[in-house]
């Protein structure tokens, strides 16, 4: 299941994201988006087991990272413009 992430700490890596979420489970991927080498400020984890996804999400949403409360929730699709 892919999970969005938001408010990231600007400084944050993806290893901090990937270490943020392993006490919930397996992460297969977790990248943060740029810009011009910087962070936009989210980005996305890859967790295989659905299960473990969705307690990831429901423990993860508002808790701090960094000294930000993140935002987690399930992926939308990208709409097609």
């Amino acid at each position: 299941m892919r999970i969005f992430v938001g408010n990231l700490p600007w400084e944050a890596t993806e290893e901090d994201l990937k270490k943020f979420f392993e006490p919930m489970g397996e992460v297969a991927e977790a990248v943060i988006i740029t810009r011009n080498g910087r962070s936009r400020g989210f980005g996305f984890v890859e967790m295989p087991n659905e299960e473990e996804a969705k307690k990831a999400i429901k423990e993860l949403n508002e808790k701090e990272l960094g000294g930000r409360k993140v935002v987690v929730n399930e992926a939308r699709p990208r709409k097609e413009e």
